[in-house]
């Protein structure tokens, strides 16, 4: 798989309890819901699929968050092995696991590889209320938020609004 997928498989799975209306929900909650996920980034959807996904999952946003080390990480990648093959431009790595196993590992190799590439660009959002992640790859590494419209623009508005009705607040006090 293209690198691009397997970032995007990394940031769904990250994502896939978001924050909607002050509301957390899990889109992996059910195993209806987690098999026709599985299936929509390139699984099959099978029961065991879905455990080792989720168990990917939740290590994966607590080392993320920094809640916990990457040694958390160290029983998902048991039997895991990747495979060399040479090719006309050289050297290409196949992931050497079960079906089963396939997704979360596919996620947690391209975790290690942005931590390794990217270091520090992998992040939650800034925003406290909302639970979803971000790869920042702007230049200067200063992406906050998972969507500048949603959560950048709603953060931004109340500090706005804190700034105006304090000092709205502090003139009324001063008698001006």
């Amino acid at each position: 798989m293209p690198e691009h997928e397997d970032e995007a498989l990394l940031l769904d799975l990250l994502n896939s309890t978001p924050v909607a209306d002050g509301r957390q929900f899990d889109l992996l909650a059910t195993d209806e819901e987690a098999r026709g996920w599985a299936r929509d980034h390139g699984g099959a959807g099978t029961a065991g699929e879905v455990t080792h996904l989720r168990r990917a999952r939740d290590r994966l946003q607590e080392v993320v968050r920094g809640t916990a080390g990457p040694e958390t990480l160290a029983p998902l990648l048991t039997d895991l092995r990747l495979r060399p093959e040479v090719t006309q431009h050289g050297i290409a790595w196949h992931l050497d696991v079960t079906d089963d196993r396939r997704p979360a590992s596919r996620a947690l190799l391209t975790w290690a590889r942005i931590q390794e590439e990217l270091p520090g660009r992998l992040r939650p959002c800034a925003n406290d209320e909302c639970r979803r992640f971000l790869l920042d790859r702007s230049r200067p590494n200063t992406a906050r938020w998972c969507s500048m419209k949603a959560c950048g623009n709603r953060l931004k508005a109340r500090r706005h609004y804190r700034r105006a009705h304090g000092q709205a607040d502090a003139t009324a006090r001063k008698g001006v």
